[in-house]
């Protein structure tokens, strides 16, 4: 029996696991940590027998595993190794086919809940301009987010290339990611207090959501299911959001009492008025003529 302790991250556990499969360690024999603090509780094994040639695995476990691994469950390095060990050893390379599997199971479950949370850092970052760079000229950009996995590796990408024309920092606890125009780079998580205070682009983002908030169509469970309270003390537009729904049973009360506005006539276009002829039928060159 051995304790392996590991950085919470895909590329330290594949490492290890890799190293486990050719000394052929049966997962049954192995304790998965990420604590660094915590002690090695047996003697590990001796390094110097013979290794095996470590087997192909299917893409889609690797994927799988990079998802997994930044979930925070603790099981989650242990049922990894398990169900690679039964990929490869354990000669069931269709394993992950098998749903009610309670690995596979398992594993489907945590990368859900990873998806979501990916879902929700897309969704809710709001970034503040802090700055601009004197040399390059490119404004500079942070924000701070609170996921509830270690997600910004895989959400990263998202944000690299939908804001590759400013300079950007993206802040939480877990990691905080950084891009500087030509390549993105990590740092360990910091504090709240980290973050600078608002700035003028809170109030855009407010005066966005006044725009876009419609009452009518308003349902609040739907609402809050899509944006759980916890992400509102981050969103610059969440201090309005009880505002817009005191005030959403009398805005929809006007709208229905405002008498509505005659259409206006369609503007007199050349080209829009070709389009309209050509739009309507016309009849045929020997139909009768209905003229007297």
């Amino acid at each position: 029996m051995r304790t392996v302790v590991i950085e919470p991250v895909f590329e330290a556990w594949r490492e290890s696991a890799r190293e486990l499969l050719s000394l052929r360690v049966p997962p049954s024999e192995v304790l998965w940590s990420d604590d660094a603090r915590e002690p090695a509780l047996f003697a590990p094994a001796n390094e110097n027998l013979p290794r095996a040639v470590v087997p192909n695995v299917p893409a889609s476990f690797l994927d799988m595993a990079r998802s997994v691994a930044a979930h925070t469950d603790v099981r989650r390095w242990s049922v990894l190794y398990r169900v690679l060990w039964r990929l490869t050893h354990g000669d069931e390379r269709n394993l992950l086919a098998i749903s009610p599997d309670p690995d596979t199971r398992q594993l489907q479950q945590w990368c859900k809940a990873i998806g979501r949370d990916i879902h929700k850092m897309h969704a809710f970052v709001r970034f503040r301009l802090v700055g601009k760079d004197e040399i390059t000229g490119r404004e500079q950009f942070v924000a701070w987010f609170e996921p509830e996995y270690r997600i910004v590796r895989l959400a990263a990408g998202f944000f690299e290339k939908r804001f590759a024309g400013m300079d950007w920092s993206i802040l939480t606890p877990h990691e905080c990611v950084h891009w500087d125009g030509s390549a993105i780079h990590f740092t360990p998580g910091v504090s709240r207090s980290a973050v600078p205070d608002d700035d003028a682009l809170d109030e855009l983002w407010r005066t966005y959501y006044r725009s876009i908030f419609n009452p009518v169509r308003l349902k609040v469970r739907a609402m809050q299911a899509e944006m759980p309270k916890k992400y509102w003390k981050n969103l610059p537009e969440a201090s309005i959001i009880s505002e817009l729904i005191a005030e959403s049973g009398g805005r929809v009360d006007k709208m229905l009492t405002t008498e509505s506005r005659p259409a206006k006539p369609a503007p007199k276009n050349a080209y829009l008025e070709s389009l309209r002829k050509m739009n309507t039928p016309q009849p045929p060159s020997d139909a009768p003529s209905n003229e007297p």
